[in-house]
C-alpha cells in the first residue's frame, strides 16, 4: 500500500526539542492533527491518505512522544496547553487554526479552544468527551498517595522482540486493525532499544498517573468557552460510548452540551481508535467539516 509521504521537522517549544511531522505542501490550507496518549504522530497516516483534497497537515509529537524529546520524570498535564499555544504561534501566527484531536489530544484541543478561542477556527474531537468521574470513595489523599508509590520506581514499557512481534500484539487488542496497518504502525510508532528489543516511542513516565483527582467540572468550564464550531466524532464501539452511552443518556448530553455549536457524528465499526479503524469515514466527516482558505 502506497502512503502519502511525510517529513519531519525539529524546533524548541519552550525549552524543549519537538518534532514536526508535515504532510502535503505549505502553501495548501493547514490543518493540525494532535495525537493522543501513549501515541504519536504517525498514527494519522490512513487519515492523511484518505483525504480527498489537498491540505497541509502538521503533526507534532507530543513532550515525551516519538521523535520529541523525554523528559525521564512524571509530566504535568497543563505543559501539554502551554505547548500548543507556543506551537501555533510558530506555526499559525496570527492565524485562527483548525485542530482535529484524538483522544488526549483532543482533550488538550478542546481545552485550549476555551482558553484561547481567538486561537481556534474550527475543533475535531475524534472519541473524547472526557474521562470518568474518579470511584466513589477515592479522595485526593488517596491519589496523591498512589502517586507518590508510583514514582518509587522508574516505569517500564512492554518489550518486543521485534516490530513482528509488536503489530501481532496491536491486531490482538483491535481486531479491526488489518495486518498492513499493523505493520506500519508497528515500525513507525516504535523505537528500538540499544539491546535490538522494540518498544513503544512513548515515554515510561506517561503511565503515572496524575497526582490530583479529575474533575470533569473543570473540562466542561473550559469547553463553555469555545467560539469555534465544532464536530465531535464518536467511534460507535470506542471510549465514549462506552463510558457515557448513547445520545440520549443524561451524561452524555450533559457533556456534549457544554459546546454552543457543535455537530456529532458518528463512525460505524469503529473502536477508540477510529484512525485505524475507518480512516475513509473519518476523512471524508472532516472534509465536509473543514473550511477552507
Amino acid at each position: 500500500m502506497l502512503h502519502q509521504p511525510s517529513r519531519t521537522e525539529s524546533l524548541t517549544i519552550r525549552g524543549l526539542r519537538y518534532q514536526l511531522r508535515h504532510w502535503g505542501e505549505p502553501g495548501a490550507p493547514r490543518v493540525f492533527f494532535l495525537h493522543g496518549w501513549m501515541d504519536c504522530s504517525p498514527t494519522f497516516q490512513f487519515v492523511v491518505d484518505a483525504l480527498a483534497r489537498d491540505w497541509h497537515v502538521i503533526a507534532p509529537d507530543w513532550r515525551g512522544y516519538g521523535g520529541s524529546e523525554w523528559l525521564g520524570r512524571p509530566y504535568w498535564f497543563p505543559d501539554y496547553h502551554a505547548d500548543l499555544d507556543a506551537l501555533l504561534a510558530l506555526c499559525s501566527p496570527g492565524v485562527p487554526a483548525r485542530l482535529v484531536g484524538h483522544s488526549m489530544g483532543g482533550s488538550v484541543a478542546a481545552t485550549y479552544a476555551g482558553l484561547r478561542p481567538d486561537r481556534v477556527r474550527q475543533l475535531v474531537v475524534l472519541d473524547f468527551l472526557g474521562l470518568k468521574p474518579s470511584p466513589p470513595g477515592q479522595g485526593a489523599a488517596d491519589i496523591l498517595g498512589s502517586w507518590l508509590d508510583a514514582v518509587g520506581e522508574p516505569p517500564r514499557l512492554r518489550v518486543y522482540r521485534d516490530t513482528t512481534q509488536l503489530a501481532r500484539r496491536l491486531v490482538a487488542v483491535n481486531p479491526r486493525l488489518t495486518p498492513e496497518r499493523a505493520a506500519f504502525l508497528a515500525a513507525q510508532v516504535s523505537r528500538r532499544r540499544p539491546d535490538g528489543q522494540v518498544e513503544m516511542a512513548c515515554d515510561p513516565w506517561h503511565k503515572i498517573p496524575a497526582p490530583y483527582p479529575y474533575r470533569i467540572e473543570d473540562a466542561m468550564d473550559c469547553w463553555r468557552r469555545v467560539e469555534a464550531p465544532v464536530l465531535q466524532l464518536v467511534a460507535a464501539q470506542g471510549y465514549v460510548r462506552q463510558r457515557f452511552g448513547g445520545n440520549d443518556a443524561p451524561e452524555f448530553r450533559r457533556r456534549i452540551g457544554c459546546f454552543r455549536r457543535v455537530r456529532l457524528e458518528e463512525v460505524a465499526d469503529a473502536g477508540h481508535n477510529l484512525q485505524h479503524d475507518q480512516p475513509g469515514q473519518v476523512a471524508r466527516l472532516l472534509e465536509d467539516f473543514l473550511e477552507r482558505d
